[in-house]
């Protein structure tokens, strides 16, 4: 609802700056300095002042004179040398909160958010959970803002760290087809091959020469021919099944998950390849390290003017990078290649909703319309920046600059463990570890917490908590509440740092039911409906708000200058979400949970809600509880974290 009346007082002085200066200007608003100036603060007259060659008090008279009534606000007030305070009409703005009058609204334009992509080679690791939290989490606000999303998990099913892993069945265990496929049925399959990817890295440092087995691994797969590619599809295809099995227990779900050999055997590559021939975006190399390769000038892509090696986009054995994939994906997701994937229903998720593959294979059958996006967001961590920044270059060599404009990398930091963690976890750490900061976790070596073991720590560990509280309920109630508070510890952990911030993530502060936890949030919600249970067991009914709460009387609480300003603030979620996602921000609407947390636990404390004698009051204070546990179950829900029975 703040949101709301956010863009018609921006608008009505947008109106009023074109109608009594001529003027067309976006309009921006600022929260006052203190609650006692009002709810709203427009600073035009100063950014007009130059302009207008007047001083911003005697623009800001002229603005105030322009503007006629606006809808749910009561005043507006000029103060200090031009600021425009606006006080809202308390009255009508909690009728219109109180009879549910949010405008739903539907921005056109589909968005594509690529995220979690994991190598399809071995188990997930909790780096590979803040990408995935922090996309889904992303899509949820977008989609709750009203924006269309597709949600792409991209497999990179011929890259060189499968090709390690089927060089590793074959060359070191000398496993067929058949043996592999026994394996994954008797086997917990993407631990086993976290422990191979981290021997065959080893036996390829040990053994230089052994690295030609990657070389024929790679031309096999990519080539669709042979034993190695078809343990290759056998190694990832089970994988991934494994993965998205892992961030289903997070709630993260996808829409389609584009496969890389399709864009190898569809010829994704190969009509992306000719245009950037074709423009001249890459070169031949003929000369120097890059002799026989193709490459993009470090020029179209680097700001660096001392930089001199290009990028290269095919090697010398005719084999694609990775970035140059990405290029043919990234024209494919606009819509900008001409060519499709073919598509198959891959799994149908409890909740209903269907992922599909890419497939080579055609169907009669209909399928989905996927890609064809307005604008793009790839969640990929800092350390690809540079790789992303060529993919735009290709866009732009293309000509497509305005869709590489709209090719957003949402980049972050990575995730390392406390050393407290790694103890927790049994992982041997040396004494000076033990003084770091956080330890990096490296899957080469082998060393990292796997993302299912962290989860079952956090569950292990809520459980124990849950127990004491509630020895007397069920173990399956038991377990019920245990994993939703570990799932949002866990998701809450990894989305209250900025995206630039790099983590070091511990069991102990994650689950803590104080501070700026999910279990602290949680708690806050689970304490708001239990009001309402525990009216129902004094056999008193939830009231008729609607029919009790008129504006008169609303307007009579809301003299409270504390009830005020706690309702002004539950109601800043839409308000709150927009700016995150303008910010490209998920910590915004973390910290915002927390903060409406705070606010409901600060009400709760302040006031008997239940013993109060005054009808029209209790009823006022049981609506504000109300409102309070939709808003704080909605912003928990927008960050992907359930509310539990109990806590």
């Amino acid at each position: 609802m703040f949101d709301t009346i956010e863009k018609k007082v921006a608008e009505a002085f947008a109106s009023a700056i074109a109608l009594r200066f001529g003027i067309e200007k976006q309009v921006g608003l600022e929260q006052p300095k203190q609650t006692s100036f009002g709810e709203l603060a427009v600073p035009a007259a100063f950014q007009l002042a130059r302009e207008l060659k007047q001083p911003p008090r005697r623009i800001a008279e002229q603005l105030v004179e322009a503007i006629g009534p606006i809808p749910g606000v009561k005043s507006l007030e000029i103060a200090g040398n031009g600021y425009v305070n606006v006080r809202l009409d308390r009255g009508a703005y909690a009728d219109l909160l109180l009879r549910g009058a949010r405008e739903a609204q539907t921005v056109p334009g589909k968005i594509i958010v690529e995220h979690t992509n994991i190598n399809p080679n071995k188990a997930a690791h909790i780096g590979h959970l803040r990408n995935a939290v922090l996309g889904d989490t992303f899509v949820r606000m977008l989609r709750s803002a009203g924006r269309s999303v597709e949600v792409q998990n991209y497999i990179d099913n011929t890259g060189v760290q499968v090709a390690d892993v089927v060089a590793g069945f074959h060359y070191l265990e000398h496993k067929t087809p058949g043996d592999v496929r026994a394996l994954i049925a008797a086997t917990r399959f993407d631990y086993l091959c976290w422990d191979l990817y981290a021997r065959t890295s080893q036996y390829y440092k040990d053994n230089p020469e052994s690295l030609a087995w990657r070389g024929e691994t790679l031309h096999a797969i990519e080539a669709d021919e042979g034993p190695l590619a078809e343990i290759g599809h056998l190694v990832a295809d089970a994988i991934v099944s494994l993965h998205l099995g892992t961030m289903l227990r997070l709630g993260i779900e996808y829409d389609v998950l584009p496969r890389e050999s399709e864009i190898l055997h569809l010829q994704f590559w190969a009509a992306a390849f000719e245009l950037l021939k074709k423009t001249g975006a890459i070169y031949f190399e003929t000369e120097g390290k890059n002799a026989g390769c193709w490459v993009m000038p470090a020029e179209a892509f680097s700001t660096d003017a001392e930089a001199e090696d290009g990028k290269v986009i095919v090697r010398s054995n005719g084999t694609v990078t990775y970035v140059g994939k990405d290029i043919a994906y990234q024209l494919w997701k606009f819509g900008l290649l001409g060519k499709d994937f073919y598509y198959q229903l891959l799994l149908r998720y409890p909740s209903g909703h269907e992922v599909w593959v890419s497939t080579v294979i055609p169907t009669t059958t209909p399928t989905p319309s996927f890609g064809h996006a307005h604008r793009v967001y790839n969640v990929i961590d800092s350390r690809q920046s540079y790789l992303q920044d060529v993919v735009v270059a290709g866009l732009k060599a293309l000509g497509a600059q305005d869709q590489a404009t709209q090719s957003v990398h949402f980049s972050y930091e990575m995730v390392a463990l406390s050393p407290r963690c790694c103890v927790d976890l049994g992982i041997a750490l040396s004494e000076e570890d033990r003084r770091r900061p956080y330890i990096e976790v490296a899957g080469r070596k082998g060393l990292g917490v796997k993302a299912d073991d962290l989860i079952d720590q956090l569950i292990a560990n809520a459980q124990l908590e849950v127990a004491s509280r509630h020895a007397e309920d069920s173990p399956e109630s038991r377990q019920r509440v245990a994993t939703a508070i570990a799932v949002g510890a866990l998701r809450y952990f990894l989305l209250k740092f900025t995206r630039n911030t790099v983590i070091a993530f511990d069991f102990q502060e994650a689950l803590s039911f104080e501070g700026e936890t999910g279990p602290y949030a949680q708690y806050a919600a689970v304490r708001a409906r239990n009001i309402f249970r525990k009216l129902t067991e004094r056999g008193e009914e939830t009231p008729d708000f609607a029919a009790e709460l008129s504006r008169e009387a609303m307007e009579r609480q809301l003299e409270s200058e504390d009830f005020w300003q706690m309702l002004v603030a539950s109601s800043k979620t839409d308000s709150s979400i927009e700016r995150a996602i303008a910010s490209g921000e998920p910590s915004n609407v973390a910290r915002y949970a927390f903060q409406l947390a705070q606010t409901f636990n600060n009400f709760y404390h302040q006031y008997p809600i239940l013993s109060e004698q005054d009808r029209e009051r209790k009823v006022f204070l049981l609506w504000m509880t109300e409102f309070f546990r939709a808003q704080l179950e909605r912003v928990l829900g927008v960050l992907g974290i359930t509310v539990p029975e109990y806590m």
